[in-house]
């Protein structure tokens, strides 16, 4: 048996003599799955629940048309499903076949059938119907291709991230997962004050980036214990330049944001940050989430420094700068998410 033979058929026809005659034609062609049926009312619904490949439809019937039939079963006769019609009628007018194929019929036939010419005809319709098929499941299967190469782009492209993050607080966090907490409660904030969903994911990946121009910083300067002099100090304050050079050339929206953030998340509200003093909302939003988010996790944590503060009085400290080191209304979004909820502490522990 092949391919085309086992392929489902469904007759329509009113009278049963003409069901029995197109059923004797395609049966001794070899095709075994053959339906046959005289109520044409009940074609759409049989149509979907058993998927024919091919509907031979007599297109005068008395009650029910031929017409009619397809107009009921159209969405099936056109993409994704093209289910092909062979319109059957004893009107072999010029008029009849135009109305057939414009109602959406592939083909057409006329009475008496000739059964080498009925044969021909199906077996063209098959053979169409089953590339069609092909071509769908080769389709589905290069989508599939496609979004699975999708999904590895985009773990290298985080991994990628990840690992440059890393990289810059690589002297001054043994843990090196600072830039992780940094990120996820960045994107935090983000959402809670309602920026779009897009923003919220990017900022997640780019805030970890902000301290890349560390890179350029003595290591002696990072891991010093206590204060810094006023010329370390200035030293120090340069990675916000540094971080915008090493991303200078980037183009795509994640590193620029980052270089964005690496700027200016040192800015403060009332403009006594660095390096360019700008306040209010001059600071970009970017800066301003992640300045919060970078400051709560190191008050939260042990520094060469300092000793890790407790939440609650990093909390205070905090929201006592809105307004001052602090865009209020970031705050307010850090308030809102519950700071003790946001990741302080580190993953495994």
């Amino acid at each position: 048996m092949s391919e085309l033979t086992g392929m489902r058929l469904l007759v329509v026809e009113h009278n049963a003599d003409n069901v029995d005659l197109l059923e004797d034609v395609l049966g001794q062609a070899g095709y075994v799955d053959v339906i046959g049926t005289q109520d044409p009312e009940g074609v759409a619904h049989l149509c979907k629940a058993w998927n024919p490949d091919l509907v031979l439809l007599e297109m005068r019937m008395p009650r029910h048309t031929g017409y009619q039939v397809m107009a009921e079963i159209r969405e099936l006769m056109v993409e994704p499903e093209s289910l092909p019609v062979l319109a059957v009628s004893e009107d072999v007018s010029r008029t009849a076949l135009q109305r057939a194929l414009s109602m959406g019929a592939r083909d057409f036939i006329g009475r008496p059938i000739d059964p080498p010419e009925l044969l021909l005809r199906v077996r063209n319709l098959l053979q169409t119907r089953q590339l069609q098929k092909q071509l769908r499941e080769q389709n589905a299967q290069l989508d599939d291709a496609v979004r699975q190469r999708t999904l590895e782009l985009e773990q290298a492209r985080l991994e990628s991230l990840t690992i440059l993050a890393s990289v810059t607080e690589y002297h001054d966090d043994d843990t090196r997962q600072h830039t992780q907490r940094v990120g996820l409660s960045a994107a935090a904030i983000a959402g809670a004050m309602g920026l779009p969903e897009e923003f919220v994911l990017t900022i997640r990946d780019a805030s970890p980036l902000h301290d890349i121009g560390k890179i350029g910083i003595s290591h002696t300067i990072l891991v010093k214990p206590g204060e810094l002099t006023e010329q370390e100090r200035t030293r120090m304050m340069r990675h916000v330049e540094i971080g915008p050079q090493i991303l200078a050339s980037a183009c795509s929206p994640v590193l620029r944001l980052a270089a964005e953030i690496a700027r200016t998340h040192h800015e403060h509200w009332d403009g006594r940050g660095y390096l360019a003093g700008l306040s209010g909302e001059q600071i970009p939003v970017s800066g301003r989430i992640t300045a919060v988010a970078d400051v709560f996790d190191a008050l939260t944590h042990e520094r060469p420094y300092k000793p890790a503060w407790e939440v609650d009085r990093a909390i205070a400290e905090i929201t006592s700068q809105a307004g001052r080191q602090f865009d209020p209304r970031v705050i307010e979004a850090f308030v809102a998410v519950d700071p003790r909820t946001l990741p302080i502490h580190d993953p495994g522990q």
